[in-house]
């Protein structure tokens, strides 16, 4: 893959555009992208042994780059890769999402709001960003306890105080952390025993 050389909203747009090997390419992208910029972050957290003994689990690869869209961009780009099964996700969470996966354990999810303007987390991301890359997904076989890590040994505070419900049966913290040019970043653990989905078929 070549370096990128074009924001995340522009490759979202791309996304939704009528040629499949720009969608393609777009999806590439976008994952370099939002694991650029999770990646030093994410080295110092895999430098602790027993934190790095805890990665992987979900059944595919071990990150995943979650893109927030408009709910309009979000219908037209899963029309455009088939249709994916819109993920289960609790009905107290504003987001519908689903996931594409491609070669070389490329990953995203795709997320929209489901009420514009109001007040669920990709309602509000959109609104103050526009549409991007929202957060940084990794897979862990033990989030309590990577949680703990994290906490204990990098001083870093969880979003929420204990452990909650995710997507398709998962267990989820989440972290907000520093990262370049002054930067925050969302990076999500993820505790799944799902087997890894299709690649999907463009048309």
């Amino acid at each position: 893959m070549s370096a990128p050389t074009e924001s995340a909203a522009a490759y979202i747009s791309k996304l939704a555009g009528a040629d499949a090997k720009e969608r393609e390419g777009a999806s590439y992208e976008l994952f370099r992208l939002g694991c650029a910029v999770a990646e030093p972050v994410l080295q110092k957290w895999f430098a602790d042994a027993e934190f790095r003994s805890l990665a992987g689990g979900g059944g595919g690869g071990l990150l995943t780059v979650g893109i927030a869209v408009q709910p309009e961009r979000f219908e037209a780009i899963r029309m455009l890769f088939g249709q994916p099964k819109l993920a289960d996700v609790p009905p107290d969470q504003d987001v519908l999402e689903f996931e594409l996966v491609f070669a070389h354990g490329v990953r995203l999810d795709v997320m929209t709001t489901l009420a514009p303007g109001g007040e669920g987390a990709i309602a509000k991301f959109l609104l103050r960003f526009g549409e991007g890359i929202q957060q940084v997904e990794c897979d862990i076989r033990d989030v309590p306890r990577a949680t703990e890590i994290l906490r204990q040994r990098f001083g870093l505070e969880p979003i929420y105080p204990l452990v909650r419900a995710g997507a398709n049966q998962t267990r989820v913290n989440f972290f907000l952390v520093p990262v370049a040019e002054g930067r925050k970043l969302l990076i999500e653990l993820v505790e799944s025993s799902k087997k890894p989905p299709r690649i999907p078929k463009t048309r």
